[in-house]
């Protein structure tokens, strides 16, 4: 089984990638989950990381960023006002849920989570919630029932606050099988798979149909701006392979409904920094 974990990180995401993944999917005839970024799109402040982290500038050469995300969202933010992501677009959002997908919670404000998370401090994060579960509720008409960390980016704040939020699930790790989070004994469905930006572009379709031809239990994280985006042939091709391989793909709820809660090892996150990636991920 294999599931499809969508993240909306941009404004310039919902606007193209999304309907391009929707028409995608619904060729296909299948269901994913997607996660959406509700407030601003402040991917301007990105700058910063080219000047602090030689990682993020590496990242951002080899995959091509301006071709990958586009012009606007290198000045959003900064030169350019943030707009606001999902909440810009509610009839894209109405599409995603009539057309039978599930919508979870993202952010708030990806950016400033993904490159200030531990610098900001306990109400900011209490306040990031705040402001994502009220907009999520405006554009769904029901509060989330799982959240997926911006960047794989947790800490021990992050977790305590969850706990008031109920959430069904959470996706906020790249470990290699789900398990219970320790702290708050709450399902975590993790990320196994690589992302395609995180692999060379010419060997990625190899690398990923390698992880999953012996079967099994699969999360592949999808970004809107990518596989709705240039990589949307490569995406297609990788979707006619992993069902040629009798996987079945599914949503994130799907995999939940089936899982057997009661089986799964209780464990606690550690951070690490990934092969591709340009900072930790929890694990």
């Amino acid at each position: 089984m294999l599931g499809l974990k969508i993240d909306v990180d941009t404004y310039e995401g919902m606007k193209k990638g999304v309907p391009s993944l929707l028409k995608t999917l619904k060729q296909f005839d299948l269901k994913a989950t997607f996660f959406l970024s509700i407030g601003p799109d402040n991917s301007g402040r990105a700058i910063l990381q080219l000047i602090k982290n030689p990682l993020f500038l590496k990242k951002m050469m080899r995959t091509n960023a301006p071709a990958l995300y586009g012009w606007r969202t290198a000045f959003n933010g900064t030169l350019l006002p943030a707009p606001m992501i999902a909440l810009s677009f509610p009839e894209i959002v109405k599409d995603i849920i009539n057309a039978g997908h599930e919508v979870q919670f993202h952010a708030w404000d990806h950016r400033r989570w993904q490159d200030e998370l531990s610098s900001k401090s306990e109400d900011w994060i209490k306040e990031w919630f705040s402001k994502g579960a009220v907009g999520f509720e405006k554009l769904t008409g029901r509060k989330p029932t799982a959240f997926g960390a911006p960047s794989w980016t947790i800490d021990d704040r992050v977790l305590s606050i969850i706990q008031q939020y109920k959430f069904d699930y959470l996706s906020c790790t790249r470990a290699k099988t789900p398990f219970i989070h320790e702290e708050i004994n709450i399902l975590e469905i993790p990320s196994d798979l690589p992302c395609f930006e995180e692999i060379e572009t010419q060997n990625g379709m190899s690398i990923i149909i390698e992880k999953i031809k012996d079967g099994g239990l699969h999360v592949l994280p999808v970004h809107a701006e990518v596989e709705g985006g240039i990589f949307q042939n490569r995406f297609r091709e990788l979707l006619e392979k992993t069902l040629s391989m009798n996987m079945e793909i599914v949503p994130l709820k799907t995999i939940k409904a089936k899982l057997d809660i009661q089986t799964l090892p209780i464990r606690k996150y550690k951070m690490e920094l990934l092969p591709g990636r340009h900072s930790p991920c929890a694990v």
